[in-house]
């Protein structure tokens, strides 16, 4: 199971919504499938991509990968690659030109499955093949009738926990959101905020007094300050006793190390590069640390948060990516299961590829409609 090719397929459509937080904002999708081919026709997925800006024309991506990285892999196999340590040092160090590290490691370990003929989780050790999901909007930038239904419907479909956007220069407003979540989640329902590095140390101790006093009981605010204020984290997980800090989202994995060594995390967030993960999942777990798997695309996160030990959540945003695979990550009441299918279970849409893919960039004015998302009904 040599590594002999590659495929790449770039698409571009619009949202259905729009998404984002406290900082930014996205309206149209920007991904491109990778696909990692070895000299028996297995193939490994992964996708590439871009929140805020649209990717270069295919044959752009090709040539950049075809440089950076094809001539590292090629002809090697998956299931060694994955487990390769490369020294970090000096212009060793640096990132490829465009975003493929995700991809490429996604990419990678579904094929190392396949070849060892199993699930990824279960190539990852896992003792269980469900997570408990939490309902997140990516809602900052909804009008309050689009974040009321969003959330309502979520919690028609069986979700118990929810995870709201705030951080608004007018506070008012975040409380006014937690009253609008309170009137349509079920009582005694499990609420995470996250302002996205909205605030400062002091300012977030003044504000979850604030939300608690109002009568609001949070299972944990995420990444309430700037990620490299470490000690302003250690600060704030002593001073607020009711509620757990959650953050790490946005730090490499040596951030995420670093983070931890301050005691700056009541709760590690990770995403969806799997050895990255897996590293720093095993030392969160001999610091008893717990760990929530944040948004990764196509809920491929779902196979690290089972295999971890301390993980108890993962992240579902209802965005309308289903349609690029043929079979999406089961999701029903308040649960993402593991797939058991070989590699991590996603294969590439041959529909999505005639109907979606966009070889050259687009303007946003003639990307049309936004594909069907088939777990979410149309927002007022």
């Amino acid at each position: 199971m040599s590594l002999s090719r590659f495929r790449i397929t770039r698409f571009q459509f619009a949202r259905d919504r729009v998404i984002g937080d406290s900082q930014v904002r996205a309206d149209e999708t920007n991904v491109a499938a990778l696909e990692l081919i070895s000299d028996t026709g297995h193939v490994g997925l992964g996708f590439i991509q871009t929140l805020f800006y649209p990717l270069p024309d295919q044959a752009e991506i090709e040539a950049v990968f075809e440089n950076e990285v094809w001539p590292v892999i090629k002809g090697e196999k998956a299931i060694g690659l994955v487990h390769r340590v490369n020294r970090p040092r000096g212009g060793n160090q640096r990132a490829y030109s465009l975003p493929f590290q995700e991809a490429l490691q996604v990419a990678l370990w579904d094929l190392a499955a396949k070849q060892a003929g199993m699930p990824l989780h279960r190539l990852l050790g896992s003792r269980r093949n469900r997570v408990r999901a939490y309902a997140s909007g990516l809602d900052f930038h909804l009008s309050d009738d689009a974040f009321s239904a969003l959330f309502a419907h979520a919690a028609s479909v069986g979700y118990t926990a929810f995870k709201i956007k705030v951080g608004h220069p007018d506070f008012a407003r975040d409380l006014r959101r937690l009253e609008l979540l309170k009137k349509v989640v079920p009582e005694g329902a499990q609420i995470m905020i996250d302002p996205n590095e909205a605030w400062g140390s002091k300012e977030a101790l003044v504000k979850l007094t604030a939300i608690r006093d109002a009568g609001h009981n949070l299972l944990w605010v995420e990444d309430p300050i700037l990620r490299h204020d470490f000690e302003g984290l250690r600060t704030l997980r002593h001073a607020v006793n009711w509620t757990q800090i959650n953050s790490g989202e946005y730090l490499d994995l040596s951030g995420k190390r670093i983070l931890l060594d301050h005691h700056g995390a009541d709760i590690l967030n990770v995403h969806g590069q799997v050895t990255d993960v897996m590293r720093i999942g095993w030392l969160a777990a001999e610091l008893g640390i717990p760990v929530s798997l944040g948004n990764t695309f196509l809920e491929i996160g779902v196979h690290m948060a089972v295999a971890l030990p301390e993980v108890e959540w993962l992240e579902y945003s209802f965005q309308n990516f289903d349609h690029l695979v043929e079979t999406p990550i089961e999701i029903s009441n308040g649960f993402a299961y593991a797939p058991e299918r070989p590699g991590h279970g996603l294969v590439l849409s041959e529909e999505a590829r005639r109907e979606w893919a966009r070889p050259h960039r687009l303007e946003r004015s003639k990307l049309g409609p936004a594909p069907k998302n088939q777990r979410l009904p149309l927002l007022p």
